[in-house]
């Protein structure tokens, strides 16, 4: 056993005392010219693409060379035109619009349904409530609140309405909405009712301030361009006005669902600009995409009520309505970008530096795969010491001029 420890703490002891004297040694690369058509193709070969990869994703597509602003200042401003005959009624903006004039957010009535009527007193909770089902008093706790139904419980269990079954009585606006509503049909009309977005945005890093609005000689020129234009992105890109259905059809829905169901479309307001060019040239581009649940699940789609309040026969009473329709969120995204000489430098550096991969590559390929008689290994690394005891032989290797050990190889035979 004293044995044992004794060449174990021997061996720890040359251990350290070789990585301590090795940790000042000194480590220079060494120059060796390898003339092997092979490697010579593929090192020039990999130096390509590398360079070839850098000038064009970092200089060309992701433009390393400016100085970007990706946070800019916006605004947007909505106005919803558009009228429609539905039934007897002519319906306008104030009608449908909420609001009629908004700002990132706005939204329109596609489908109504209507609780007619509705006052405070006390009748029969819907039976598709919790716990709302009975057939005594008892089963009906006074003064209890189901969040989840009308109202509050009186403790009493009455008939449904004209129905032959019982549903505890609650006080709340009666009757009930799932009991009385009045649905109406689509507003399908509404696919051509227009959108006016205007968008500004602010780049004050570059003091760079543009619209989405059309550049126009005079305001007359820009009232008359927008009161004939829509906006059709290969026809007229420049025009802010846009069509519900032209929304609908571009984020991949169909209008006549929407009536039914309601639902949410993000209007992407997207600007990628490159200010090396004219501030002129700044413009956005749009896509659409709608953003709520998906219409084959239960809670999908659009819808908010709001009721309408008058007085009957000395008493309040009010119209329940249930409105579905299409809420638009307008987003923007910004992205400006100039030339700097500090970014340019830095990549520039970056792109040098990342063509010295050309070398591992090589040298892994030639210490693997070539050097089956590890004639380049020996040639590759050397331990000079102060006085060597085998003098490198002059004719296989040479300090050359700026100081590094130089070998000249071909195909693995010496010079």
């Amino acid at each position: 056993m004293t044995e044992m420890c004794h060449k174990i703490i021997m061996g720890l002891h040359n251990f350290l005392k070789e990585y301590i004297h090795g940790f000042w040694d000194y480590e220079t690369p060494k120059v060796m010219v390898v003339k092997n058509r092979t490697l010579g193709v593929i090192y020039r070969g990999v130096q390509f693409l590398v360079i070839t990869y850098f000038i064009w994703y970092v200089f060309i597509s992701q433009k390393a060379y400016q100085e970007s602003e990706t946070r800019p200042e916006s605004s947007v401003y909505t106005l919803m035109k558009g009228s429609a005959i539905h039934g007897d009624e002519i319906l306008d903006t104030v009608e449908y619009a909420r609001p009629s004039e908004g700002g990132d957010v706005i939204s329109t009535i596609l489908r109504r349904e209507f609780t007619f009527n509705q006052r405070q007193g006390t009748c029969a909770e819907h039976f598709n409530v919790a716990d709302a089902n009975c057939t005594t008093d008892s089963d009906c706790v006074e003064g209890e609140v189901n969040f989840s139904g009308h109202g509050r419980r009186t403790g009493r269990c009455v008939q449904y309405y004209n129905h032959t079954f019982k549903t505890c009585e609650i006080q709340s606006w009666c009757p009930i909405e799932e009991y009385a509503v009045v649905r109406e049909p689509p507003l399908e009309e509404a696919i051509n009712f227009t959108v006016f977005i205007r968008n500004s945005i602010h780049f004050p890093k570059f003091k760079v301030l543009r619209g989405n609005i059309k550049d126009a000689r005079n305001k007359r020129d820009s009232k008359r361009y927008l009161n004939k234009c829509h906006y059709d992105e290969e026809r007229d890109p420049y025009c802010p006005i846009f069509r519900l259905g032209y929304i609908a059809a571009q984020a991949r829905e169909n209008f006549s669902e929407l009536c039914n169901t309601g639902g949410v479309i993000g209007v992407f307001i997207n600007w990628k600009c490159n200010l090396d060019l004219d501030p002129s040239h700044c413009k956005p581009t749009y896509s659409f995409r709608r953003l709520d649940l998906r219409k084959d699940l239960p809670d999908a789609g659009y819808y908010y009520r709001f009721a309408k309040y008058y007085s009957k026969d000395g008493e309040e009473t009010r119209t329940l309505i249930k409105a579905y329709g299409i809420r638009l969120d307008i987003i923007v995204h910004g992205h400006a970008g100039k030339f700097s000489p500090i970014p340019t430098i830095i990549s520039t550096v970056t792109a040098m530096t990342s063509v010295g991969i050309c070398t591992i590559i090589c040298d892994w390929i030639m210490l693997t795969f070539i050097d089956k008689n590890e004639v380049y290994s020996e040639r590759k690394f050397d331990e000079v010491t102060k006085e060597p005891t085998n003098p490198i032989p002059t004719e296989l290797s040479y300090i050359n001029s700026f100081g590094s050990n130089h070998s000249d190889l071909s195909d693995g035979v010496p010079l």
